[in-house]
């Protein structure tokens, strides 16, 4: 396959409305959770983009059907499942891959799978997965490929290691489909979470705590068929803030699930960006500060990640650029994931004056002038902030290796170009 870049047009103002995509990371959870139930599921809102592309194929290797109908509606049936070796290729492509381990267990009693892909921003511990999996009753084998088997999964008080979504998500569905009662602790509780609750909820499974870091759930009951809308992806959101920000644009969020904003806002806020609710949409006003809140005291102040509810990693890049545009100096602490900040060499070449202090944090001192270069697009939410970066540079850019940043949004030049900007996918 070709590979393609964007060419973007930067300095343009943009306007109007966008509504965000379905959350990638509740529809990755959903459609394998789909494999649960013998009855068919319709998920409404299903972002059309690579990595759930990837799982729907590796979910008709499985033997259930997965039909789209129009562009965002997906109809899953997994009547007769058959137990074996998922497809190693589609796999690696993916970390979502791990989590057909938990609903592969509930209906078959074993999988084998190859260890899961996805973005190289450092470690990405799976040990989460094993242990959780294990307390409930299955056994695993691990060499080049991972194998889970089990004789009947049992509820157990589970305690998480560290509040692994995809680990919370994988015990989260194992226990609906064991016996008796489990209690997982030190759960990870963000809206992806929750909205794969809500669905498993739909299903016929009891989950009490939806929303906390402790989640009880009375297991072994059947489970239906039901029909399901997937949540506005605050991420998303987060990223047209940044971009309303740095291009100094008006933009309207429609349905942006404004009740998961508030740790997101805050963070914007310190950076100098001021956001406003109206009803369900988020107004970006095109007036804004732009001037870093230092601490109490002129303390130079510190933007940093940390599990829900406080201000997501995966803003953390989008936040970074809009830093680059606002007066002052703030600390940009990465405190998940150890090679997600090496994406700032690339902005340090479009102009942007960052200290990169170590793996986890960075200093930024802005504004600085952005200008057009060729970049590359490391992961999906570094790729996303290069994006921003080069709407808001002086000049033409060059943005490749764009495949990643559509594994997380959906049409996003076609989107963007509607506001007014100047996008072009083309061929390398």
């Amino acid at each position: 396959m070709a590979s393609l870049q964007f060419i973007v047009e930067g300095g343009r103002p943009l306007s109007g409305s966008i509504r965000p995509s379905g959350n990638k990371n509740a529809a990755l959870p959903i459609v394998a959770a789909a494999l649960m139930t013998d009855q068919p599921v319709t998920l409404d809102n299903v972002p059309r983009i690579r990595d759930i592309e990837t799982l729907v194929e590796l979910v008709r290797t499985t033997g259930a059907s997965a039909e789209w109908e129009g562009r965002n509606t997906l109809h899953i049936h997994a009547a007769r499942l058959k137990s074996g070796t998922l497809d190693p290729a589609m796999c690696a492509r993916i970390r979502a891959s791990i989590l057909l381990a938990a609903p592969m267990l509930v209906r078959c009693g074993s999988v084998e799978l190859t260890p899961p892909g996805g973005d190289v921003i450092g470690r990405r511990r799976l040990d989460t997965h094993f242990l959780a999996l294990e307390a409930l009753g299955a056994a695993h084998d691990l060499t080049d490929r991972i194998r889970f088997t089990t004789r009947g999964l049992v509820g157990a008080d589970v305690f998480l290691d560290e509040p692994s979504v995809t680990g919370t998500e994988n015990a989260v569905m194992a226990a609906v489909g064991a016996k008796g009662t489990t209690v997982i602790r030190n759960a990870a509780c963000e809206p992806h979470v929750q909205d794969l609750c809500h669905f498993l909820v739909a299903l016929g499974g009891r989950i009490q705590g939806i929303g906390t870091n402790m989640l009880t759930i009375h297991g072994g009951t059947a489970l239906r068929g039901t029909r399901h809308r997937i949540g506005a992806d605050h991420i998303e959101v987060g990223s047209f803030i940044g971009l309303a920000a740095v291009t100094k644009s008006a933009l309207r969020i429609e349905d942006a699930g404004v009740e998961h904003l508030r740790a997101v806002r805050m963070g914007f806020d310190r950076l100098g960006v001021r956001t406003e609710i109206d009803g369900a949409a988020l107004v970006v006003p095109a007036n804004q500060s732009m001037t870093i809140q230092t601490d109490l005291g002129g303390h130079v102040p510190k933007l940093e990640d940390q599990p829900w509810p406080a201000f997501p990693a995966d803003v953390m890049s989008i936040a970074i650029v809009t830093a680059t545009q606002c007066s002052g100096i703030i600390l940009m602490h990465e405190k998940m994931f150890e090679s997600r900040m090496f994406f700032v060499d690339k902005l340090i070449s479009m102009g942007a004056r960052i200290v990169l202090c170590d793996p986890h944090r960075a200093l930024v001192a802005g504004p600085s002038p952005l200008r057009g270069a060729t970049v590359e697009s490391p992961d999906i939410r570094a790729g996303m902030a290069m994006l921003i970066a080069a709407l808001c540079a002086n000049g033409t850019s060059t943005i490749n290796n764009i495949g990643q940043i559509e594994r997380g949004y959906e049409r996003i030049h076609e989107r963007l170009n509607a506001l007014g900007a100047g996008i072009k996918r083309v061929e390398a």
